[in-house]
């Protein structure tokens, strides 16, 4: 028997008088709530109402037992209430800074669909890795290979003066007698990781580059300011390049992109968010 069902159909009834506007309060149907009641009485041993009226009219022995059984209700309505709440409490997600505030908005409202809220802790890569090894967030979206990734988000390379066709080879940007400015390509945080800076400083030594023609920047906003006011262009994704108002371009010596895999103990997030996760990296397929 549902103990607590059959106490709440009797709490109704009995505050209305009614088995019908009982059963409607209780939000169930009248025979449903009759036979509750009747399980009720019959688990406790005497009658709660008198049936020779037409008012569902409390005993002596139901009288007694309506305010516990009210007690018992509102207890329960609290625990149900707790575990709604406890469900939704904010799971803690370290992302990368270079996801869009109004991306985040939307995974976290497809998430809330799935009784998930999530808090959204910015941060770039190697701070993401030591949050999850240190158990301070449960959920990552950590920087790994684009080959061992789930999300994989292509990078070329973006500036302020509209794109010419074709792909931009680093070895362009080679100073000769009759270059006057030194051109850069500017590396932001989140790709500081071996797999994408490394493979940018190799090809830059290769064509004979300067080492400062290939840059980390010591943030997303420094390295969109540099590019803005000057001829220099910023290593970035398509998505990237089109919130800044820049024109990206691939590159023309290799292949770079950025790899995620997420980390997500409860398997809720990965299984059903996946599409709404790519939006947010700008990734491959993204809608």
């Amino acid at each position: 028997m549902d103990l607590i069902g059959a106490y709440r159909a009797f709490a109704h009834v009995a505050e209305r008088g009614s088995f019908t506007l009982g059963a409607a309060a209780a939000g169930i149907p009248q025979s449903v709530a009759s036979r509750r009641v009747a399980a009720l009485e019959e688990h406790l041993g005497g009658r709660l109402f008198d049936r020779s009226t037409r008012r569902a009219a409390l005993t002596p022995f139901g009288r007694d037992l309506l305010p516990s059984a009210k007690r018992l209700v509102r207890l329960a309505e609290s625990v149900e209430h707790e575990a709604r709440r406890a469900k939704r409490r904010p799971v803690r997600m370290a992302v990368p800074d270079t996801c869009a505030t109004l991306d985040l908005a939307w995974l976290d409202a497809d998430a809330r669909a799935h009784d998930v809220v999530i808090d959204f802790h910015r941060a770039p890569p190697a701070e993401r890795a030591d949050l999850v090894r240190a158990r301070e967030v449960p959920m990552a979206l950590l920087a790994v290979p684009p080959d061992e990734g789930d999300w994989t988000v292509p990078l070329g390379v973006a500036g302020v003066a509209p794109a010419r066709p074709g792909a931009v080879h680093l070895e362009s940007l080679r100073m000769d007698r009759t270059t006057t400015t030194r051109r850069r390509v500017l590396i932001q945080p989140e790709d500081d990781v071996p797999h994408v800076r490394d493979r940018l400083q190799q090809v830059r030594d290769a064509v004979g580059l300067r080492p400062s023609q290939v840059a980390v920047a010591d943030s997303l906003v420094a390295a969109v300011a540099e590019v803005l006011g000057s001829t220099d262009l910023l290593l970035c994704s398509r998505a990237q390049a089109r919130e800044f108002g820049l024109h990206w371009r691939p590159l023309g010596e290799l292949r770079l992109a950025r790899g995620y895999d997420l980390v997500d103990p409860t398997g809720t997030v990965h299984t059903h968010l996946s599409d709404a996760i790519a939006r947010c990296l700008g990734a491959e397929g993204a809608q």
